[in-house]
């Protein structure tokens, strides 16, 4: 059915940009070089609300849905995290204002490591592997129904109140559901020191497309912004917004993180 499309997409992108949710200091995808340091903790709880109007054969296609991610980190060393991350992911899909799709459920968690192996002058570089757990049902676009892995390389570079954040990685997209297993992606972030406690920030990607029949790959663009209450809670906002037809319209994002 066209809908299924849909659902892959939908759900494929929340779960790649989603270690998003394990990644980075929320609501950026990409991630930064930071650990946080011998025995300190880190949680995270994020939400996200997605919106994508397509036409299809002369189908209109409207989708929504969204996730929320649960994501802890601990610091193993001063410069190794583990991190595991949980989403919960739920969908709309109509087409022709019927609906053709309504599903929700825990999708496949996600546990990586981060080492950053290099750190001078405001410069860090890490190592990011990680692997994805089957713990969402792929017969409802839940997950993959296979275990997965990725490998992102990330360079941080400080000139404040800048900060610059860049990102290369592959994922082994194993899955039960006919879709590419190699994915590259590669990204760009910016934050910006306002005032003290205020950060502005900025996000570019784009990642290579798991529908083997699509034309384009998806790409974003993000705003957002990053509110320390204190100096252990974070409170943030973000917008995402589809640079190609194959990625989500628009996004809402908005998460805390604790740290302890």
């Amino acid at each position: 059915m066209v809908f299924m499309g849909f659902v892959r997409k939908f759900l494929f992108i929340g779960m790649l940009v989603s270690p998003a949710a394990a990644w980075a200091s929320h609501p950026l995808i990409t991630d930064d070089a930071g650990t946080q340091g011998n025995g300190n903790f880190q949680l995270e709880v994020n939400g996200e609300y997605d919106r994508d109007d397509d036409t299809v054969s002369g189908v209109s296609v409207k989708s929504t849905g969204g996730q929320i991610a649960t994501t802890l980190t601990y610091g193993v060393t001063d410069t190794v995290d583990i991190v595991l991350s949980l989403p919960y992911q739920w969908s709309n899909i109509k087409e022709d204002g019927i609906t053709a799709s309504d599903g929700n459920g825990i999708s496949d968690t996600v546990l990586e490591a981060k080492w950053r192996f290099f750190e001078k002058d405001g410069l860090g570089l890490a190592l990011k592997p990680g692997i994805s757990l089957p713990t969402g049902d792929d017969g409802k676009g839940l997950g993959t129904g296979k275990t997965g892995y990725h490998l992102f390389f990330i360079a941080s570079q400080e000139i404040a109140p800048w900060a610059f954040h860049l990102n290369l990685g592959y994922v082994g997209n194993e899955n039960n559901v006919d879709e590419v297993i190699n994915i590259w992606h590669a990204s760009l972030a910016a934050t910006y020191d306002v005032v003290e406690n205020l950060k502005i920030v900025g996000n570019i990607g784009m990642e290579k497309n798991t529908d083997k029949a699509a034309d384009n790959d998806p790409a974003f663009i993000l705003g957002g912004i990053i509110y320390s209450i204190s100096k252990s809670f974070d409170i943030d906002f973000g917008v995402k917004y589809g640079l190609a037809s194959s990625e989500t319209d628009m996004s809402l994002m908005a998460g805390t993180t604790f740290r302890f």
